[in-house]
């Protein structure tokens, strides 16, 4: 049974056979599934999900692409959100340098709040990070004391980076970036990071792993996530999912 650690089944690509798609995962092995938020509107869908779903759990929280459009009581909005039932993070929150949809000091700003408002709430933190890598581990760095727990979603650093991450105390999620033809790094953090500090993921609808790359991506794929890293680890695919399931639950307090 797989927890899929970071989905967005809100999303509209899923509109047109939502019900019937999470209906049908737990016959499709899924345990659990995070659906994370990216802004004020998605972040109330995750949120109404969980609700409606037994093995749904939800992350509220403003994504680096939106953190221009934030309204000046934001945090004070997410905090109300965060404390409504089976939210269990805050997320995805961080860095996107590869379209700078919003300025870079205005994400950097928006980071470093979101980061403060989990502490204060005593939730873990869900990180995006794209081609920002140096100011991503600068903020987790000078910030560590202010949060607790959190994870990298759809990591795409070197293994040094993840080995930086590790030593502050975070989860590192792969997805299925890990099963392409061309994947290094992801390989690489595949084969070496501490079976007890990796997550699964879909990034559904985003990322199909192979052999469904460009389609659209659903948390029931997510074991050929673990399929590939087992191969890659020389474990079988149920050992990948119950140690990533066991992780994931640890960290989201499930």
């Amino acid at each position: 049974m797989f927890f899929d650690s970071h989905a967005h089944l809100d999303d509209e690509r899923f509109d047109m056979d939502r019900d019937e798609l999470i209906s049908g995962l737990p016959g499709r092995g899924i345990s659990y599934v995070l659906n994370a938020g990216a802004d004020m509107e998605s972040s109330q869908k995750s949120a109404d999900l969980a609700v409606k779903y037994p093995f749904i759990y939800a992350s509220v929280g403003i994504h680096p692409h939106d953190a221009a459009n934030a309204s000046k009581d934001y945090l004070d909005r997410l905090s109300a959100l965060a404390r409504q039932p089976k939210v269990m993070a805050i997320g995805e929150i961080g860095l996107d340098y590869h379209y700078d949809f919003s300025p870079r000091d205005v994400q950097r700003k928006c980071f470093r709040e979101q980061l403060e408002l989990a502490g204060q709430l005593g939730l873990p933190v869900i990180i995006h990070d794209r081609e920002a890598h140096g100011d991503t581990m600068d903020i987790l760095r000078e910030n560590r004391h202010k949060f607790g727990q959190g994870v990298l979603h759809c990591f795409s650093g070197s293994w040094e980076m993840a080995k930086a991450c590790i030593d502050l105390g975070m989860y590192i999620s792969l997805g299925g970036s890990v099963t392409f033809k061309n994947a290094v790094k992801a390989v690489e953090t595949a084969e070496k990071i501490p079976i007890e500090r990796l997550l699964i993921e879909t990034d559904s609808p985003y990322l199909a792993p192979h052999p469904f790359r460009g389609r659209r991506n659903d948390p029931g794929l997510v074991c050929h996530v673990a399929g590939r890293i087992g191969e890659l680890r020389g474990m079988d695919p149920e050992a990948v999912a119950e140690a990533t399931l066991n992780n994931a639950r640890r960290l989201f307090n499930i």
